[in-house]
Parts: structure tokens; C-alpha cells; sequence
């Protein structure tokens, strides 16, 4: 149970799932959440954009659309084991057409619909969960692997959005409960060991291919290695460092021959790693982030590391805009916008110090 993080979805009727269905109705320990009715009006309401219904008009719209049912026998129940919370919801057409709605028109449904037959592959889950949770909310795609090795720590809850009944618990169970519960139907596989060279072909390729890779681990030879199996595989990867918001995009779908990380690391380098010492990889690091254009405050900190302070910072604010911009980039490439490779800062302090906002 510590581990589980798929919801169980059960079908109303059908013998198998009805018979689980009664069980848990019956058991006092479970929670039970059932808004089917409310859910019914909104799918009548996005049904029929321009009619304001009464209640018996809607009372009656309703009654039509269940044809004949009861509403304690339509719809879906979903079962999340690891909270033993049941809810009850509508079919999985109708639940993801309401629940995507008020994406329109900023998507459309012809692009909504696109959109759910991608895969996006995320490694890192503390920069890495705010990206998977942003892209579930707004459904851009259908499918969503994620693989990190590390579990949940007290000094995590500064960035990661979770609960600290969840310390020690794996980041991609956490990541992948939360998105379970926003919406049981998208497809979310997890590599609870993290990315290594026996599983990276699967999570590349298996089952299905990733078409955007979302780079934001820690880890100097992942970043790296995933790099070279998304060039071999002709993959997209994206990466979001949040320090000024700095987007990396690199574009081997279109270009194969473009150059690992933009060339900012040399071919022997990228070939040596295992063979760098603490101070070699550091300056790698540097290298790959291009150290003169960290903020203030980040070049203070990485000349504290091991000193004062045992890593570098990360904010709650800023991984929460890097998911954003992050999630909106990863849908352009997704949808076939002009998306080039290379890099851009979103940096809010730059705004402000150029007097960029607009005012009267």
C-alpha cells in the first residue's frame, strides 16, 4: 500500500467491479465522496453553452441524459487505496470534457485531443513535480512517465507540494498520486529507481515513445546520458533550471547532429564523466549553466556549498513559474509550433529593473 499509486477505476454495473463496488460502499473505514449530480450539471451546462436553465429545466436535462437510470447507477466509482477515498464520477469521455472545458479556446478541442495521445517523460521530481502536476491540470498530454530514485525530506516542503505525511515516501509515488487525483485517467508510469543505463530504452521507448523528455535532475551523468539516448531516439528534450528561469530547448526531432546541451560542454567531456574529480564536475556544472549569468544571490550561494549551506536553493515561487513555462514550451513542441533550440531567461527581476511594466 505504501507504494500504490494507481487509482482503481470501477464500472458501475459490470458484475466483476459492482461486487467491489458494494464492498466498499459497505466498509465504515472508507471515505465516500459522491457529487455525481453536480458533475451531471456541468456536463449539461458545457453541453449547452448559451442556455441559462432553471432548476426543474435542469432537473429535466438531467433526468434525459440518464435515460431512464438512476444516478447511483451511472457514472464511474474511483477507489484511491492509499487514502481509502472512493468517488463517484462520470464516464471517462464526459470527465475529461468537463474537466478540460475551460481550457478553450486557449486550446482547442481538436488540439485537446492531439494533445491526450502524447507521451512526456520527466526525470527529477522535486523542480520535476511542479512540471508533471501543471502539464496533468492542463491535460497536454495522455501519457506522463516519471523517474526519480530519491524520496520525499523535511527540507524538500520548501518546493515540493506535498504533505509531511509523505516524507520518505519515492517523489514519483508522491508526484504520480497527486495526479490520480486530479484525473484518474491519464496514463502515468514511474521508475521509482530513477533513470539508469538498464532502463533508459524503456523509458525512452517502452510501451510508448516519449515525444517531449523534460530534463531537471540533479545528477551531473544523467543529464547527460539521457541527452545522448534522446539524440540516438531523436527525441526533444527540454530543461528548466530556475535560477532566472532559464529555459534549455534542444530540438534532436529536427535536428540530430544538434550538439549536446548547445556545445557548451565539449564531446571529450560529455565521453569522460567517470573519470572527473568533485572539482572537475563542479566546474562542469558551472560550465553547462554558464556561471556569469547566475543571479547575485545563486553565485553567493554556490561559493557556499559544502560551507555554509550543503546545496544550492531552490524557491518555491521560482519552481512554480519554471513548471509553467516549462508545461506551456513542452505543449508548442507537442502541438508542432516553431519551437528552436537553445536558450532563454524569464527573469522577473530583469522586468522590474528595466521598468518593463506597462502602467498608465
Amino acid at each position: 500500500m505504501e507504494n500504490s499509486f494507481k487509482a482503481e477505476i470501477l464500472q458501475i454495473g459490470q458484475p466483476e467491479d459492482q461486487r467491489k463496488i458494494d464492498v466498499l460502499l459497505n466498509d465504515k473505514s472508507i471515505q465516500k465522496f459522491d457529487t455525481i449530480y453536480t458533475q451531471l450539471e456541468e456536463l449539461i451546462k458545457i453541453k449547452f453553452p448559451a442556455v441559462n436553465f432553471s432548476i426543474a429545466e435542469m432537473n429535466e436535462a438531467i433526468r434525459t441524459h440518464l435515460q431512464g437510470r438512476n444516478m447511483e447507477e451511472y457514472g464511474l466509482w474511483v477507489y484511491y487505496p492509499w487514502s481509502k477515498r472512493l468517488v463517484h464520477t462520470l464516464y471517462e469521455e464526459e470527465f475529461v470534457s468537463v474537466r478540460t472545458n475551460r481550457n478553450q479556446l486557449k486550446i482547442t478541442k481538436e488540439e485537446q485531443d492531439i494533445l491526450r495521445t502524447k507521451t512526456v517523460g520527466i526525470i527529477g521530481l522535486s523542480v520535476g513535480q511542479s512540471i508533471a502536476l501543471t502539464m496533468a491540470m492542463e491535460r497536454i498530454c495522455g501519457t506522463i512517465k516519471l523517474a526519480d530514485f530519491d524520496t520525499a525530506e523535511l527540507s524538500n516542503l520548501n518546493r515540493i507540494r506535498t504533505g509531511i505525511h509523505n516524507l520518505n515516501i519515492n517523489k514519483t509515488v508522491i508526484a504520480a498520486r497527486e495526479i490520480a487525483e486530479i484525473d484518474p485517467f491519464i496514463d502515468v508510469k514511474i521508475y521509482q529507481e530513477g533513470l539508469t543505463d538498464q532502463n533508459m530504452e524503456d523509458f525512452m521507448l517502452g510501451t510508448s515513445k516519449l515525444d517531449v523528455l523534460v530534463e531537471v535532475c540533479d545528477g551531473l551523468d544523467i543529464k547527460i546520458n539521457s541527452r545522448i539516448a534522446a539524440k540516438k531516439f531523436r527525441i526533444p528534450v527540454i530543461m528548466e533550471t530556475n535560477d532566472k528561469c532559464m529555459l534549455d530547448v534542444e530540438r534532436y526531432d529536427i535536428n540530430e547532429n544538434y550538439p549536446i546541451l548547445h556545445g557548451l560542454i565539449y564531446e571529450a567531456e560529455v565521453h569522460s564523466l567517470d573519470n572527473l574529480s568533485g572539482e572537475d564536475r563542479m566546474n562542469l556544472v558551472k560550465q553547462i549553466v554558464n556561471v556569469e549569468n547566475l543571479s547575485a544571490r545563486m553565485l553567493d550561494s554556490f561559493g557556499a556549498m559544502g560551507k555554509s549551506i550543503r546545496s544550492w536553493p531552490q524557491l518555491a515561487s521560482s519552481v512554480t513559474m519554471g513548471g509553467a513555462v516549462t508545461t506551456d514550451v513542452t505543449r508548442k513542441i507537442l502541438l508542432g509550433e516553431d519551437v528552436v533550440s537553445g536558450r532563454c531567461y524569464f527573469d522577473i527581476d530583469e522586468v522590474l529593473r528595466n521598468n518593463s511594466m506597462y502602467n498608465n
